[in-house]
């Protein structure tokens, strides 16, 4: 007998993580079917659930005023709607073969099982955080949670000194130093890359380090922290590297993130060479019919590599629980996969890329060809045009985009999207040139610097051939 069997009709769906993926997923099934049909029981670990941890960074340095505007949905309006939301919960064992959970109240530290009819593993990411002396000093922080945001802030309030080390030059790395150089710090950023922002090529990183500097960021590349100091109080006061210290009144950790999967590794759950759960395209664990998986805790296909990538962002999370839903719900519904879009900003600098890489298309045997160009954000006679560099790399001889990376000031970044669609359509740089953009001299050259870069790269497929 199963256990909805043993409950009447209705089914019950057990969803592990109160965030994009997991409360999407749940709040997709209730649309679909009613509290009469699905009983459903989410845990959250933490204190908030629905959360914008993209928005964090912009709370830190003060762009977004309060925390409560990160909130999309708090945990009363998820229960309003028939959904036991059960906050400072967390599951702490998963027993696929009974179809149960384990789970501990850490308030009060009672433990107890919940029964399934249907499991979504939904339990994120965790910020990487190197085994290093001193790094759990006071005044050393990871930036993942409000909590942690929360945390920070309370920090920066009772610290007097201005001095703030960030210790990785990543989206969170570059986020966190323009919070820092907003809240008046001195900021300098140890990044043990060539570059900052390895997600692009060095030689488009190098435009990022240098603008960087020029914000006043102190920029050190190829260093490996090896230790944190703390002074007499406990708390932390520099940041060692092999060749240096760095004196700290905070440090930030912006090394980035692994899938949280230790759960689903413990019950023997497939996971991928990153470390993440492995789906088919419905989101469904593969090899378990009544287990899905989304958001920052599962690996998923890359359109142009045609290989499994983890790539931890909110849009796919958000579209990962909108599947599940549907699919727990009765209705169908796929994930494709991606292309590898993100874009950043620090300060007045914006940095975007989809596509591939010059090693990532090196390291899967594609042969390419690149080209760079400097064009402008607006025709270069209007008002306040600034520069961008445009690099795209396209495939030898069939001309296939592979990836493109954009790095400018205002009006750079979300060019990007030219490409992502382009990307996924599987558009040759040829075929992009005669792409119909809007124009006009407010919002772009003639030439839109994205087919600039088409047709230069179309150029050299063809004189190639």
């Amino acid at each position: 007998m199963s256990m909805s069997d043993a409950r009447g009709a209705r089914e019950r769906l057990v969803v592990i993580g109160g965030d994009a993926a997991g409360m999407s997923a749940a709040s997709q099934a209730r649309r679909l079917r009613g509290p009469d049909e699905l009983e459903i029981v989410a845990f959250e670990r933490g204190h908030f659930t629905s959360f914008s941890a993209c928005g964090i960074p912009y709370w830190v340095g003060g762009d977004v005023p309060e925390r409560d505007r990160l909130i999309a949905r708090t945990a009363e309006e998820h229960r309003a709607r028939d959904i036991d939301l059960r906050m400072r919960t967390e599951v702490t064992e998963l027993d696929p073969g009974r179809g149960r959970v384990r789970a501990r109240d850490l308030d009060t530290g009672a433990e107890s099982w919940t029964s399934y009819d249907k499991l979504v593993i939904a339990t994120g990411a965790r910020p990487i955080r190197p085994r290093l002396p001193g790094v759990d000093a006071p005044g050393v922080h990871g930036v993942q949670t409000l909590d942690d945001g929360q945390a920070l802030l309370d920090t920066l309030a009772r610290t007097r000194g201005r001095r703030a080390v960030v210790v990785g030059a990543g989206y969170i790395g570059v986020e966190m130093a323009e919070a820092l150089i907003n809240r008046g710090y001195r900021v300098t950023v140890v990044n043990r890359g060539r570059e900052p922002m390895a997600t692009l090529d060095p030689d488009m990183g190098r435009l990022v380090h240098r603008a960087m500097e020029g914000m006043g960021i102190t920029m050190v590349n190829d260093a490996e922290v090896t230790e944190l100091l703390t002074g007499d109080d406990g708390r932390v006061r520099a940041v060692v590297t092999a060749d240096a210290e760095y004196p700290a009144d905070v440090v930030v950790l912006g090394i980035g993130v692994r899938p949280e999967t230790s759960l689903a590794r413990a019950a023997g759950l497939p996971l991928g060479e990153h470390g993440g759960l492995l789906t088919d395209r419905s989101m469904r664990v593969r090899g378990h019919e009544n287990i899905w998986a989304g958001g920052d805790c599962v690996e998923v296909l890359d359109l142009v590599s045609g290989q499994q990538r983890h790539i931890p962002l909110g849009t796919h999370a958000n579209k990962h629980g909108q599947i599940i839903g549907a699919n727990v719900g009765g209705d169908y519904a796929t994930f494709p996969g991606v292309v590898g879009t993100a874009v950043s900003k620090v300060c007045d600098l914006e940095i975007a890329r989809t596509g591939l890489r010059e090693k990532d298309a090196h390291r899967v045997g594609l042969r390419f060809e690149k080209v760079t160009i400097e064009s402008t954000s607006r025709a270069g006679y209007y008002p306040n045009a600034s520069a961008m560099t445009v690099k795209m790399l396209a495939e030898l001889r069939t001309g296939r985009l592979l990836g493109v990376q954009i790095v400018g000031r205002e009006g750079a970044g979300k060019r990007v999207d030219i490409a992502a669609v382009a990307l996924t359509a599987g558009m040759t740089v040829e075929q992009m040139t005669a792409l119909d953009l809007g124009y006009a001299p407010p919002f772009s050259p003639v030439w839109d610097p994205v087919l600039v870069a088409a047709r230069k790269a179309a150029s050299k497929i063809r004189a190639g051939s």
